[in-house]
């Protein structure tokens, strides 16, 4: 089974996916005159504008919600992982999948709320929603909630649970069977609670517990700052190849810097998107660049703080995946992944680093399994079409508790390869989608923008710029004609 699944995972993440992943958000960049750069004062301005409703969030809930599903493993197990098969150099190539891929979070975010719906006195939205209204593909977009459905509730919850068992248990000696159901509990407590309560945790954990990461790495690069030159000489000889040591796998420091650097963003894949149609905002564009500044936190500051924490102390061992040698190997006995981590804190806090990444990984990890929960749920929403939902959701409760388990007692490789299928078959879907359909996402940062220069709070009108099946919007527009009817 490793075997199959390693194969179906290589098919996937093969060239043209990471080719396609860099050139949509190079494209997406350049027609929106790099938004990542021209707006990053007003994504920050727009993190605290907004409140919350009874059927959404506010902008800031959105965003915790967002990166409840973006700050997980990926950033403390992938980024190590990288390091460990694509040496230095993959951490800039996650450096510019994130660049790029806060134009395409903003496209796929944006996309989502205008094509929102309300279900269940809830907002909802993702690509499944936005394929369907948008360009009309109902078969393709039921094919993605499909996969969606089957990634976020069975193959992606094992890479969370995974990681937090083996950084538990190489800080405490805990089993990993206790910690799976320790685990299970708490989860449970909280998806049968709903969404507000998934919301709720997200937003006081996440940002929390990444303030606190960050100043980990802050520090370590502190008390080794003469290695400050030393260690950006080796991230940019060795992601073009020119480091002797790491010159011979550059393929391998591109790869995964693409794999893990979508992996942890989710720029792509549509995750994020879903979290964005749950905020009740005045225009969608204004949740399309919160979720662009997610990126940001998420490559720039939290991945980055691994990859620092780990370069700056020596911590890692990097293996030629084509020879099985290795080209540096400064650690023995320890897996690939958090490990890394683990040891490297220690050589700061001796006796503390171990324990401080296991705990900071459970709670990263635990928030995305909430948040994959959220996602499957929305588009279980979707393919169910208003039906009768309570049972199924239910039944969806219970398959994520019982994969989070099976992920947590299983070897972290098949773990791994499950979730990059996961991963790579929402990609390959949600790229070719929003490349088809990014217009109306390009024509409401046009109409934000120019909202703004004229000193208006944006405000949407899907009418007035053209946008067709745009219905919560079309509902919106309805009830504010009717309002002003009667004020005059």
């Amino acid at each position: 089974m490793e075997q199959m699944a390693s194969n179906v995972s290589n098919f996937l993440w093969s060239a043209p996916l990471i080719i396609f992943c860099v050139v949509a958000g190079l494209y997406f960049s350049v027609l929106t005159r790099f938004l990542q750069v021209r707006f990053f004062k007003e994504m920050i301005r727009l993190l605290f504008n907004g409140k919350s409703s009874d059927k959404g969030v506010s902008s800031f809930q959105a965003l915790a919600l967002a990166l409840s599903g973006r700050i997980g493993t990926g950033n403390i197990s992938g980024t190590a992982t990288a390091i460990a098969f694509g040496g230095p150099g993959a951490v800039f190539w996650m450096w510019v999948i994130g660049f790029f891929g806060a134009a395409t979070a903003y496209i796929e975010s944006t996309l989502s709320q205008i094509y929102k719906e309300e279900k269940d006195g809830l907002y909802r939205g993702g690509p499944a929603f936005y394929i369907e209204k948008g360009l009309g593909w109902k078969k393709y977009a039921f094919v993605f909630a499909i996969a969606t459905l089957i990634a976020m509730s069975i193959l992606m919850p094992g890479v969370q649970s995974n990681s937090i068992a083996v950084s538990i248990k190489n800080a405490f000696n805990v089993d990993s069977k206790i910690t799976s159901i320790f685990l299970v509990i708490l989860l449970g407590v909280i998806i049968f609670g709903g969404v507000k309560r998934i919301v709720n945790v997200a937003q006081y954990i996440v940002p929390f517990m990444a303030c606190i990461y960050i100043l980990i790495a802050v520090l370590i690069v502190a008390f080794n700052y003469t290695e400050i030159p030393a260690v950006f000489s080796l991230i940019f000889s060795s992601a073009f190849g020119a480091d002797s040591v790491f010159g011979g796998i550059l393929g391998s420091a591109i790869a995964w810097g693409v794999k893990r650097g979508l992996y942890a963003s989710e720029a792509g894949q549509g995750l994020g998107a879903h979290a964005a149609a749950a905020a009740e905002v005045s225009h969608p564009a204004k949740q399309g660049l919160v979720q662009a500044f997610s990126i940001y936190f998420d490559i720039f500051l939290v991945c980055t703080s691994t990859a620092f924490i780990i370069l700056f102390t020596g911590m890692y061992n990097t293996i030629n995946e084509k020879t099985g040698d290795y080209l540096v190997q400064n650690l023995s006995h320890v897996q690939e992944g958090p490990g890394y981590t683990q040891i490297a804190v220690d050589t700061l806090m001796p006796g503390f680093g171990s324990e401080f990444v296991a705990i900071a990984l459970f709670f990263f990890a635990f928030t995305t399994i909430m948040s994959y929960y959220f996602i499957a749920e929305t588009n279980l929403a979707y393919i169910l079409k208003g039906k009768n939902n309570k049972v199924p959701i239910t039944i969806l409760k219970l398959i994520l508790l019982g994969a989070t388990f099976f992920g947590a007692v299983k070897e972290a490789t098949l773990a791994w390869t499950l979730g990059d299928i996961g991963v790579g078959v929402m990609v390959w879907l949600n790229l070719i989608a929003i490349v088809f359909l990014a217009k109306p996402a390009f024509i409401a940062l046009k109409d934000y923008e120019k909202q703004k220069k004229q000193g208006l709070d944006p405000t949407f009108n899907c009418a007035k710029l053209g946008i067709k099946n745009a219905d919560y919007w079309e509902h919106v527009n309805t009830e504010d004609k009717a309002k002003e009817k009667n004020v005059s």
